[in-house]
């Protein structure tokens, strides 16, 4: 796709006046670094406060009495029981139990629900919704009209409190709407680089000044896709269209615990969603292979699409993301192996331009998260 037809998100100026180096994502053109380059720019946002540009996501907003049952009838997860002023995780899933996309879920209150896509499936999910629920709720597209900023970092609390104080009050998965220079933001507390962090939804035409005014604080610098994905990675966190796909259920994915209880087979509201039958199956009965974490025991990266192999060169599995984890100082990967092999300390061989690198199965995170829960 040439940079002409690539989508920019309402900052992609501000992105070139910083030294960028930009490359295509989604469809659109994106930063994956700045001249801090990835390795300092991974490294300041576990020590200070990094802002990435995520406005290429896609929001929604439902709205009715009935939008949370509604949603509920898509996702594996509990959404008529979220209490205002809380977002969840959750997983769009299909008949066959294979996740479709990620999102997030928030509460905002006054029967609205504030969901966040990811940018690749936005339209599909979009399209998803309005067919599923179209008709049992309102759905608001804020594609064009909102952008998204992600402040991460330990002493991410500390500079968002300059600009509302109220922030610092809040705890890991809650959000809130509160305003920022002016401008009405819905504001969450989660932190996908499994640093404390905030996202910021703020209107596309106050969104530069925003980032500007963040920018200009001194322990923020402007984080790009590259250390993104290493502090994802070293998180153990999954990204869409890599780490699972609409070919990997929930329970393939090691993600059961975002499967809510109210939600099993055995809880309040069981099933009720597209492939509950055999993803409930597979937790009772067990998967043939299932998401791991890797440490290659060489300093050799092991990047996606490496094949995985046992002691006699058998095809085993293959790593889903791998590469080197500056925090953690070694290569790492996580990947799918067959179950003889998801046992932690398990070893296994990768192939990297046809030589066997060891790994070891290890649990995740590689990094321990540090999302402030009060």
């Amino acid at each position: 796709m040439s940079t002409e037809t690539l989508a920019k998100t309402p900052l992609h100026a501000l992105h070139l006046e910083l030294g960028a180096k930009m490359v295509p994502f989604a469809g659109y053109d994106m930063p994956v670094q700045y001249p801090l380059g990835v390795m300092k720019e991974h490294l300041h946002c576990r020590e200070a406060a990094g802002l990435f540009d995520v406005s290429h996501m896609g929001q929604l907003l439902l709205r009715g009495e009935h939008a949370a049952r509604a949603l509920e009838s898509l996702v594996p997860v509990d959404i008529v029981d979220l209490p205002v002023g809380l977002q969840r995780y959750a997983m769009f899933t299909d008949e066959q139990g294979g996740i479709l996309d990620d999102l997030m879920v928030a509460n905002l209150g006054d029967d609205c629900l504030f969901v966040v896509v990811n940018a690749a499936c936005k339209e599909q999910d979009l399209a998803h919704l309005r067919q599923h629920i179209g008709t049992q709720c309102e759905i608001e597209s804020l594609f064009d009209s909102r952008a998204l900023l992600a402040l991460q970092g330990p002493k991410a609390a500390a500079v968002l409190a300059r600009l509302a104080p109220e922030v610092s009050q809040m705890t890991f998965m809650q959000i809130a709407r509160v305003r920022l220079l002016g401008s009405e933001c819905i504001v969450s507390r989660s932190g996908y680089t499994g640093e404390d962090g905030f996202e910021i939804s703020v209107p596309v035409e106050q969104a530069e000044t925003l980032a500007r005014s963040l920018l200009a604080e001194p322990e923020v610098e402007a984080i790009g896709l590259g250390a993104r994905d290493s502090l994802r990675l070293e998180a153990g966190l999954c990204l869409y269209g890599h780490d699972m796909d609409s070919a990997t259920t929930p329970i393939e994915a090691s993600l059961l615990w975002a499967i809510s209880k109210a939600r099993r087979a055995d809880g309040a509201r069981p099933g009720g969603f597209p492939g509950a039958e055999r993803i409930f199956a597979q937790q009772q009965g067990g998967v043939a292979r299932k998401r791991v974490g890797l440490l290659p025991q060489e300093r050799v990266p092991v990047r996606e699409g490496a094949e995985i192999v046992d002691a006699d060169g058998a095809v085993i599995g293959k790593v889903c993301s791998g590469g080197f984890g500056p925090t953690l100082g070694a290569p790492l990967a996580m990947g799918y192996v067959t179950s003889p092999y998801v046992p932690v300390d398990s070893e296994v061989f990768a192939l990297v331009r046809g030589k066997r690198v060891a790994m070891k199965v290890c649990k995740t995170p590689f990094v321990a998260q540090r999302y402030y829960r009060g």
